[in-house]
């Protein structure tokens, strides 16, 4: 078995995106509602050596074929006395390649440093306060859900696809090298603390999940030409600027849950060739009459707008309306003109 048989593929489908989207939501905060009313003293819990036998999963061989090792291990809410709060036993374990010490008590995960071929790690719901480690080249899948940190810095895997943030404290994004991140495709910073999408330079990413947070514009996303994905829902965003036809990858647009009041910042994505579908659910502009209408009239590339598809016949009316349009704006232009003078 190769090291990317196993891997999970974390790739979010749209649809299902949005079906489970408030009840993951939900289930997370009724768990952190539970663990406020537990004090945060705990006893210190130890990985040990029974832990871990316990854990251990997926013998495959070592590096040199002449071996073999376990390589999977899950300390998920494992151990008997209560939460892990020290994985210092891991250092020795270096053939791992696929780890889960979620949901336990860990503030500090430095041990994984020495694990250099490590593929799959998720250490969600914990307490830590940075996702820094040293370079691991061969991790390709990290997440860090659900925990404490303030930063995105120290984060420079060579291989890293996806990256999952979500539901932590992050104000700004910065220290993302895209000379570095270079394999980097999935970011997932949904339910931080971000008040701008500077620092996201990231020129290889497709999937972009930055929905409920403190957003009010988009900025310094211009070069993401290989964006296909944009999740913006539940922010504080008004205008449209930010949007570049250097983001000539982008298909599907979720803005639901914002303050976009005025049908006319929909011509800022007329640069966008390939926006396919568009989420502007529970924003001011779509309580105003032929909302549907305008907005194809504004954007001919979509061909759905919130949960429906456009249908021939609205395609064929908003043509006419545009040709109308354009006819006007002739004329006008015309008369501004004026005849010409003998």
């Amino acid at each position: 078995m190769s090291d990317e048989d196993d891997l999970e593929d974390f790739e979010p489908d749209q649809d299902d995106l949005e079906r489970e989207e408030d009840e993951k939501e939900t289930e997370w905060e009724d768990d952190r509602k539970e663990e406020e009313d537990v004090s945060e003293e705990w006893l210190p819990t130890p990985l040990t050596e029974d832990m871990m036998k316990e854990g251990l999963s997926l013998l495959c061989k070592t590096g040199n074929g002449l071996a073999h090792a376990y390589v999977k291990l899950e300390v998920k809410e494992r151990c008997i006395a209560g939460e892990l709060t020290d994985i210092h036993l891991l250092r020795s374990y270096i053939h791992l390649r696929y780890v889960d010490i979620s949901e336990n008590h860990l503030t500090d995960v430095s041990a994984l440093n020495h694990l250099t071929h490590l593929l799959w790690l998720k250490a969600d719901g914990n307490r830590l306060r940075s996702a820094q480690l040293n370079e691991l080249p061969y991790l390709q899948i990290a997440s860090f859900a659900y925990n404490q940190i303030t930063d995105t810095e120290g984060i420079s895997h060579p291989r890293l696809s996806i990256l999952n943030l979500k539901g932590n404290h992050i104000r700004l994004v910065t220290g993302l090298d895209p000379e570095k991140l270079i394999s980097l495709h999935t970011l997932e910073l949904r339910a931080n603390q971000l008040e701008s999408t500077m620092g996201i330079n990231l020129p290889m990413l497709k999937n972009l999940f930055l929905a409920q947070n403190m957003l009010k514009k988009v900025e310094g996303l211009e070069n993401l030409k290989n964006l296909t994905t944009l999740h913006l829902r539940d922010n504080q965003v008004d205008t449209l600027d930010g949007f570049s036809e250097e983001m000539k990858s982008l298909q599907y647009l979720n803005l639901r849950g914002n303050m976009i009041s005025n049908l006319q910042e929909l011509t800022k994505l007329r640069n966008l060739p390939k926006l396919r579908a568009l989420v502007l659910l529970d924003n001011p502009c779509t309580d105003e009459n032929d909302y549907r209408q305008e907005a194809l009239v504004h954007m001919p590339q979509l061909e759905r707008l919130d949960k429906e598809f456009f249908e021939e016949e609205d395609r064929a009316e908003a043509n006419e309306i545009r040709q109308r349009m354009k006819e006007e704006q002739e004329q006008d232009a015309e008369a501004d003109i004026g005849p010409d003078q003998p």
